[in-house]
């Protein structure tokens, strides 16, 4: 690991976003809360709160951290040519390093709770463009 211990101690915020791609009949389901494993969005959120909070023993040079708030919010996505759903993460800590790696962590691990949701109706799902939107610190 990367030695952080000469950095100051900064509140440090990072968000980012991700979307799976889902067929009309799938959305129908999760909108109408009838797939077989549950509630879609809500599983999707949770997942990605619990994963947010273990980045550190999934990805082995990350730092654990003291998070002080993850937000993950899953929401069906249904535009011209973009049909699925959309998970932001946010996520905060007063560290000496950044958080980047704890908001891609649990947007990713959210999508992939969507899929495995999904996966019994849905042969066509495609997870893209996980990114992060913005890292700050003060």
């Amino acid at each position: 690991m990367v030695d952080v211990g000469g950095k100051p101690v900064q509140h440090r915020t990072a968000t980012a976003w991700g979307w799976i791609s889902l067929e009309p009949g799938t959305l129908h389901l999760i909108r109408e809360n009838q797939m077989k494993k549950g509630d879609v969005l809500t599983v999707a959120e949770i997942s990605g709160v619990q994963a947010a909070k273990q980045t550190a023993q999934l990805i082995p040079l990350c730092h654990p951290l003291q998070l002080s708030r993850v937000s993950i919010s899953a929401r069906l996505l249904e535009e011209e040519g973009k049909q699925g759903v959309e998970v932001h993460g946010t996520v905060t800590c007063s560290g000496q390093t950044g958080v980047e790696m704890e908001a891609l962590t649990g947007v990713s691990v959210a999508l992939l709770t969507v899929y495995d949701m999904c996966k019994a109706v849905d042969k066509n799902m495609v997870i893209s463009q996980v990114t992060l939107l913005e890292k700050t610190k003060e």
